[in-house]
């Protein structure tokens, strides 16, 4: 993997539901989103053809989660990724809405 993360921001954008992991002002990977109570579904992550394999995907779930958590929200990952991501890392178990 070949990226400074001091290039790489993830956005929360509201008004769209959607997660945007930009690399200096390029959008590169992005989550959908939908918001009841205190739940934030994820039904689709998606990073750009040209990106894809270089761990855009997993940086954006990383900003998204560590967001989610300072809301003290929780996560139904609808998204097969998302919720891939989240198995295979203990660490987010807790925010894995039931």
């Amino acid at each position: 993997m070949d990226m400074s993360t001091s290039d790489l921001t993830v956005h929360d954008e509201p008004d769209t539901s959607r997660y945007t992991l930009r690399l200096d002002r390029e959008i590169v990977s992005f989550a959908d989103y939908s918001i009841d109570g205190d739940v934030v579904t994820l039904p689709h992550v998606e990073t750009d053809p040209a990106h894809r394999g270089q761990g855009y995907a997993a940086a954006l779930m990383d900003g998204m989660l560590a967001s989610i958590r300072s809301q003290d929200r929780r996560v139904r990952p609808v998204c097969p990724y998302a919720a891939s991501y989240m198995r295979d890392r203990p660490e987010s178990h807790d925010l894995v809405a039931t």
